[in-house]
Order: structure tokens, then C-alpha cells, then sequence
């Protein structure tokens, strides 16, 4: 892989579910070597420090946690990710799953300033196309897929000027999807990727199909790589654990197939919750997938000793 320009985020946030920790995940991510492992593979690598939340008061709502906080990060990240991406690849350490309602939204207006599409990987147990009104948790982490493809109901959030199309969207390794989701989701274009179909037919294949489309209409590809994407035995550091996961196999060849495809243009690392990690082993494995991503093949990784 040739050398990238490389900005690493941090994204303390913890806005969007009610289970704190993941506000620690950038240091956790820093603490287990991100830049080294990057930089060992030839990339150029700055870290840009975290970002912080836009103005808000604060006020509890009724029923969403909170809003105004999610808000807020949803604000500064656009602004944020629009910026970097202009002159670097961007990796966002999170912080949670809400992060992805900033991070895309800014992308996407990146995206549209070069002329061309996004498309955007969605790696995680969930589909998170909750909107505000459908969400029985309340927690806005579950909503980033529906804001960004347009769905109504963020009132208060920014303007979605340029929505994600159904068709420039695939989930994989989902395994735990809401009633209310699955039914809005089966009439669109989305390729979602269950875990059955995984066992089935392996991840390659789809992967592979996905990636095709992209490179055939000169996509840019914002990947968000969800912890819970593998299976919490070996990363458990997460609050939404769903066992049956993905194994680490799997997922470095899901990785090494996007460095392969040389499409990577933005990603997201999120839902790491260093308070429930053991030893530091989910933040380790994160880095290497990550590494993978960005051209670390099999006969460069290392033993692991935790």
C-alpha cells in the first residue's frame, strides 16, 4: 500500500447511550500504539487532539438521552470531518456509535464538494436505523443510519443535505436488529449482511460485490467499525455485546479486503468501553484490524501475549 496522509480524531463521546466509558476509548486507542502500528507500515500520522461538542444547554428530554448533547458532537463532528478529509484520511477514535451521525454527515459533504459518491460500510451487530420517534431505548446510537440516509424525525439536528442512498449502503455481520428497523429496512436497497448468511456463504463474496460498486462508480468509502462487529469473546470491551460475532479471522480479511481495494477514504472506530476491557485486549484488537486496513499482512503480525 502506498503511503497515506493519516489524521487520527479522538471523539471522547458518550452521548448516546446511558452505560459511560466510552469517552475513554481515544486514550485507550492512543495507550495501545494506533500511530506506532500505522506508522510501522510506512503511513504518515498526526494526531489532531479530540474534538469537543458544539454549545448546548443540556435540557432532559422526555424521553431520548441526551438530545441536545448528541446534538451538539453531531454539530462539531461534520464540521470537523468536512475539514480533514479535504487533506488527509481521516480515522475517528470514538466514543460511541452516535459519533457516525457527525462523522458521515461531514463526509458525505466532503464527498459532494469532490463530485462523487459515498458510499458507506457498516460493521456492527445493529443496523442503527432507529429515528428518534421508533427508538424504545431511547439511545441515540442506534439512530446514525437513519439520520444519514434521511429518514424524518432529528428535529434540531443539522440539515442531511446530502443523504446517504440506500443503495450505496452495506451492513455485515448484523445479528441482533429491532422489529421496527428490520421491517423499514427490507423495502430499501441496503445489502445487509446477516451472520446466518456469514456462516452460510462466507464474508467475502458480499464484501467483494460491495466493494465492486463502489470502485465502478469512482466511490469514495467511509468505513465505521463497530466493536461489537466481533464476537465479545474476544472483544468485550462493549455494552451491547451479541455473541456469535465475527471472529478475528474474519474480520482481518474483511480489513485486508479494503486495503486491497485502495477505496478507504474515512473510518470510524467505535463503541469501545476501555471499563469493560480485560487487559487491554479489545483496544488491541481494534489496532490490529485496523493495521490490516492499512497493509498489514499475515506474516507481519504480531504474537500477542495477554
Amino acid at each position: 500500500m502506498t503511503q497515506t496522509d493519516i489524521t487520527l480524531i479522538g471523539v471522547p463521546m458518550d452521548s448516546g447511550k446511558r452505560r459511560r466509558g466510552c469517552l475513554m476509548g481515544p486514550d485507550a486507542y492512543r495507550t495501545a500504539g494506533l500511530d506506532t502500528a500505522l506508522r510501522d507500515l510506512g503511513h504518515k500520522v498526526s494526531d489532531a487532539g479530540n474534538v469537543t461538542p458544539a454549545p448546548f444547554e443540556g435540557k432532559p428530554h422526555d424521553r431520548l438521552h441526551a438530545l441536545e448533547e448528541t446534538i451538539a458532537w453531531t454539530q462539531a463532528l461534520s464540521e470537523a470531518a468536512r475539514t480533514v478529509c479535504a487533506t488527509s484520511l481521516p480515522i475517528f477514535m470514538g466514543g460511541d456509535h452516535a459519533l457516525a451521525l457527525g462523522t458521515v454527515h461531514g463526509v458525505a459533504a466532503h464527498a459532494a464538494d469532490q463530485n462523487r459518491p459515498l458510499f458507506v460500510l457498516w460493521l456492527d451487530a445493529h443496523t442503527d436505523y432507529h429515528t428518534p420517534a421508533t427508538t424504545d431505548s431511547g439511545n441515540l446510537h442506534g439512530t446514525p443510519m437513519g439520520y444519514l440516509t434521511g429518514r424524518d424525525g432529528f428535529d434540531g439536528f443539522p440539515e442531511v443535505a446530502h443523504p446517504i442512498p440506500h443503495e450505496r449502503i452495506a451492513m455485515i455481520g448484523l445479528r441482533s436488529v429491532d422489529a421496527a428497523e428490520r421491517a423499514a429496512l427490507q423495502d430499501t436497497d441496503v445489502a445487509y449482511i446477516d451472520m446466518r448468511h456469514i456462516d452460510e456463504h462466507g464474508i467475502a463474496k458480499p464484501l467483494a460485490a460491495f466493494l465492486e460498486r463502489v470502485k465502478e462508480d469512482n466511490g469514495m468509502l467511509h468505513v465505521s467499525l463497530d466493536v461489537d462487529f466481533l464476537d465479545p469473546s474476544i472483544a468485550p470491551a462493549v455494552g451491547t455485546t451479541v455473541p456469535g460475532g465475527a471472529t478475528m479471522r474474519e474480520g482481518h480479511l474483511v480489513m485486508e479486503m479494503i486495503c486491497d481495494s485502495g477505496l478507504l477514504t474515512s473510518l470510524d472506530l467505535v463503541e469501545l468501553n476501555p471499563f469493560l476491557d480485560e487487559r487491554g485486549r479489545t483496544a488491541q484488537a481494534m489496532v490490529d484490524l485496523t493495521a490490516s486496513a492499512f497493509g498489514r499482512r499475515i506474516f507481519d503480525r504480531p504474537t500477542r501475549a495477554y
